[in-house]
């Protein structure tokens, strides 16, 4: 099997957790995995449809659950999943700015399995994604799945244009990744005071010299945010591509381009611009059977998802310049991620 083909059981498929990948009478598989959840919620409004997803998980791999949310909402969580997962505070002795960071690298430390998923509160895996991941796994240092959305509110729809963009570029930064666990204690995690988590990962891997399979067609379901928290987390996420300079440079130009265009009464400049990226975001959804999971109307969304980086790209760097970092929680975080270079010389 190539790391970048699905085995026989992985088709793209929309899917959900728990009912097309259960056979009818038959136990489900249980896996030599540790699925770890980083958690810090401020309400229990989804509590109970994380629970039954994780009763699910609970029969197919070990669960830890790091759980930074409040006291009160600690002590219910702790009630509710007693005898179902491990619940566990972040590591007190481990300090950062990012929380999320300082719940994988507690998770991971208390992991029992080598194979190790690290997935957000809104990642929904099926059987055959955990399967695929685990045999990944014995191949690989880490696993860079591909998550899309459903259901697919308005808001999810706009953000569908950045993940097809990303796929017909190379790939997209999933809210799942899924490691070996001795490779990641080796490197000594890592670092807990940057914004894009994720990319730091990858980062500290390849400067690690570890080994990374990002299969398109390794399809994770992921439910989207309300729209308010999508509406709060436009900059932020804009605040990514500083360490990302092609990235970001790409998006600063988008307004100057614009503007040109318009100054200069030339708007089917404007449309094959336009065109254009919606034929690349096309590209990408048709990538490894990504019609399976993408509906058509998705690739329409990246013109208007690359005009709003084009905003949110100077307020970033605005952020950044007046403000010393972009605001995370109760703080500040000024970098995003460190370059491979700079990692490299730490090692």
């Amino acid at each position: 099997m190539s790391l970048f083909s699905p085995p026989g059981d992985a088709r793209p498929a929309a899917r959900g957790w728990g009912v097309a990948d259960d056979r009818a009478g038959t136990a489900p598989v249980r896996l030599p995995m540790t699925y770890v959840l980083p958690l810090r919620w401020h309400s229990d409004t989804g509590l109970a449809e994380l629970t039954g997803y994780l009763r699910w998980l609970a029969d197919r791999v070990d669960v830890i659950v790091v759980d930074g949310s409040a006291p009160d909402l600690f002590a219910r969580h702790a009630d509710v999943w007693r005898g179902l997962v491990r619940h566990l505070p972040p590591d007190a002795a481990t300090r950062g700015l990012n929380g999320k960071v300082l719940g994988v690298r507690t998770g991971v430390r208390a992991a029992d399995h080598e194979h190790v998923v690290i997935a957000d509160d809104d990642v929904r895996y099926d059987g055959a994604g955990l399967t695929a991941v685990h045999r990944l796994l014995d191949r690989v240092d880490l696993v860079r799945p591909q998550n899309y959305f459903d259901p697919l509110p308005w808001h999810a729809w706009w953000d569908t244009g950045r993940t097809l963009l990303n796929r017909a570029l190379g790939a997209d930064y999933p809210g799942t990744l899924a490691v070996r666990r001795s490779t990641f204690l080796a490197m000594g995690g890592y670092d807990p005071d940057v914004l894009f988590e994720n990319l730091e990962l990858i980062r500290t891997l390849r400067a690690y010299d570890g080994t990374e399979a990002a299969p398109a067609w390794l399809y994770v379901r992921r439910l989207p945010p309300d729209a308010a928290h999508f509406r709060g987390q436009r900059v932020r996420q804009a605040y990514d591509d500083l360490a990302q300079p092609a990235r970001l440079l790409t998006a600063l130009a988008v307004l100057p381009a614009l503007a040109a265009a318009v100054a200069a009464r030339r708007p089917a400049l404007l449309l094959g611009a336009a065109a254009g990226t919606v034929a690349l975001a096309e590209l990408g959804r048709r990538r490894a059977g990504g019609t399976a999971v993408f509906p058509a109307a998705t690739a329409l969304a990246a013109p208007v998802w690359l005009l709003e980086r084009g905003v949110c790209g100077w307020l970033a760097v605005a952020q950044r310049v007046l403000f010393g970092g972009v605001r995370y929680g109760d703080t500040r975080i000024r970098r995003a991620a460190h370059p491979i270079r700079a990692l490299r010389r730490r090692r």
